[in-house]
C-alpha cells in the first residue's frame, strides 16, 4: 500500500485535507496529514489564542526537521502532496530523498524565485510583516482572506472557509522562505514531481509556479506542470477540488 503524506501550507488548519484523504483512501492509499507543531487543535481554538507565541516561534528549518522525522518513522517512503508552503516543503524533502514522488499545489517557491505581480506583493506583504514583531503570530483578517485565498467565490463560501480553516501563522517561517533554508538544488536528480497551478491564485500566481517548474529543466528527472482554470489559493476547498485530486491520482498512477 502506498502512503501519502499531505503537507499543509501556511494560514490554514491541516483539516483542509480531510476530503482529499477520503478521496485517496478510496483508491487504496494510506493517507496522513500531520498538523504543524503547535497547531494540533481546531481552527476556532487556535484563533482564540491569537497572538500565539508558540506558533510565532516556528521556523522553516523546524518544519523540515519535524516532517523529516515524521517520514523516516514510516515503514515506506511516501508520496508527498503539499499546498502553498507545504509545496515548498515537498521540494525540500524530495531533495533529501525522502519520498517516491511529490506534488506541489500552488506552491511557495524556493529562495531566489520571485514574482513582482501586484497580487502576489499585496497578498504577501501583511503576513511577512517586516515592520511588525516576529514574536507576534499573524492572523489573516476576513477581508485579507477574501483577497489572498478565496477571491472569486460566493460570500457564503468565503465565510465558511474562513471559519473552518483560518488559523494564526508564524512570520518567522514565512520570512525563512526568503533565506538559505529554502534553497533548492534544481540540478539534483529527484523523484517524479508535479506542479499544479491556478489561473486565479492571487497569493501564488501561476507564473510564479511556472518559473519554479522551469528551474528543473536540466535535472533530467520527471517534472511536470499542470495549469487549472479558475483555481484560487483556496484550491483545496473549492468545488473543483475533486477534479484536481483526480488529475493528481491519474498522474501518480503513471509515475509511482
Amino acid at each position: 500500500m502506498n502512503t501519502i503524506v499531505f503537507l499543509t501550507g501556511a494560514f490554514v488548519s491541516s483539516h483542509c485535507w480531510d476530503p482529499w484523504k477520503g478521496f485517496f483512501e478510496q483508491r487504496g492509499y494510506r493517507c496522513l496529514a500531520p498538523p504543524w507543531p503547535h497547531k494540533d487543535a481546531p481552527a476556532l481554538v487556535l484563533r482564540s489564542r491569537q497572538p500565539d507565541a508558540a506558533i510565532a516561534s516556528i521556523r522553516l528549518a523546524d518544519l523540515v526537521n519535524y516532517f523529516t522525522d515524521f517520514i523516516t518513522q514510516l515503514d515506506e517512503k511516501p508520496i508527498l502532496i503539499g499546498h502553498s508552503l507545504g509545496g515548498l516543503l515537498v521540494q525540500l524533502l524530495l531533495q533529501k530523498d525522502l519520498a517516491v514522488a511529490g506534488v506541489a499545489i500552488h506552491s511557495v517557491p524556493p529562495a531566489g524565485v520571485m514574482s513582482f505581480k501586484w497580487s502576489f506583493l499585496r497578498a504577501a506583504w501583511a503576513p511577512l510583516g517586516f515592520f511588525t514583531p516576529a514574536s507576534r503570530s499573524f492572523l489573516m483578517s476576513f477581508p485579507q482572506w477574501q483577497y489572498a485565498f478565496a477571491n472569486g467565490m460566493p460570500l457564503a463560501e468565503q465565510k465558511a472557509g474562513y471559519e473552518k480553516f483560518a488559523i494564526p501563522e508564524s512570520k518567522r517561517a514565512l520570512r525563512d522562505g526568503l533565506s538559505h533554508v529554502a534553497k533548492v538544488d534544481y540540478k539534483r536528480p529527484h523523484p517524479p514531481l508535479l506542479f499544479v497551478a491556478g489561473t486565479a491564485d492571487h497569493t501564488m500566481p501561476a507564473s510564479l509556479n511556472r518559473s519554479n517548474f522551469k528551474r528543473y529543466a536540466k535535472s533530467q528527472s520527471v517534472t511536470e506542470f499542470k495549469l487549472s482554470e479558475g483555481r484560487n489559493h483556496f484550491v483545496l476547498g473549492q468545488p473543483t477540488w475533486r477534479e484536481d485530486a483526480d488529475f493528481i491520482a491519474q498522474w501518480l498512477d503513471r509515475h509511482v
